[in-house]
């Protein structure tokens, strides 16, 4: 695959343009206060299990209401595989504002060098309403988001890759998706894509 080929270019979000600073110390520290006393293993296993139960129901994060519903879900999730007897409604908050999202090595200037090239981006993510909010405060602009939620599907189901393309006016085939997880592959093979795997340099090194 060569840029000569390609007309759009869709990207996923986490693993591919955003990581998560590592959130177990802030987690570990705000159970501390609140007279929990855990290891970090099991913080992180409590967390691991949390995203386990978020992945399939992030289309569900829709509006305010349904995304503060789905938090609380999640929190709860992550407080009973500690056994930390904490409401899930007086942790949430502080749940999420422990979660840093940052922009992964190069994704900047990657982007540059594409929109240099001419090319329409969009970001295909299995995610809540809040993606485009993230993106924004880590100063990705302007980028059309395309998100489970807003779709009401989720990768590796091709209809979030095809109401990217159908914003962006290019065909299936003229397109690439460049992506970290087997979702992405399945998801922009079954809508007639071009894939690439994530990081973003690497993939774009290849098509260069």
């Amino acid at each position: 695959m060569r840029f000569a080929e390609v007309d759009a270019v869709t990207l996923d979000a986490f693993g591919t343009l955003v990581g998560l600073a590592d959130p177990v110390p802030a987690l570990q520290e705000a159970l501390r206060e609140r007279g929990v006393e855990r290891r970090p293993e099991a913080v992180a296993e409590a967390f691991a299990a949390e995203g386990a139960y978020y992945r399939p129901r992030s289309l569900e994060g829709r509006d305010e209401e349904s995304l503060a519903r789905l938090r609380r879900e999640c929190v709860a999730v992550f407080l009973e595989s500690l056994g930390a007897g904490l409401a899930p409604e007086d942790f949430v908050d502080t749940y999420i504002e422990v979660l840093r999202f940052e922009l992964l090595p190069g994704v900047v200037e990657e982007l540059r060098n594409l929109r240099r090239r001419g090319l329409p981006l969009a970001v295909v993510a299995n995610w809540d309403s809040a993606l485009p909010d993230h993106l924004i405060g880590l100063g990705l602009r302007g980028l059309p988001v395309f998100t489970s939620a807003a779709v009401g599907a989720a990768k590796p189901d091709p209809e979030p890759f095809l109401r990217a393309l159908r914003s962006l006016g290019v065909r299936p085939e003229r397109a690439l998706h460049i992506g970290d997880d087997e979702v992405d592959e399945l998801g922009a093979r079954a809508a007639g894509m071009r894939f690439a795997w994530a990081p973003l340099s690497n993939a774009l090194r290849a098509a260069a």
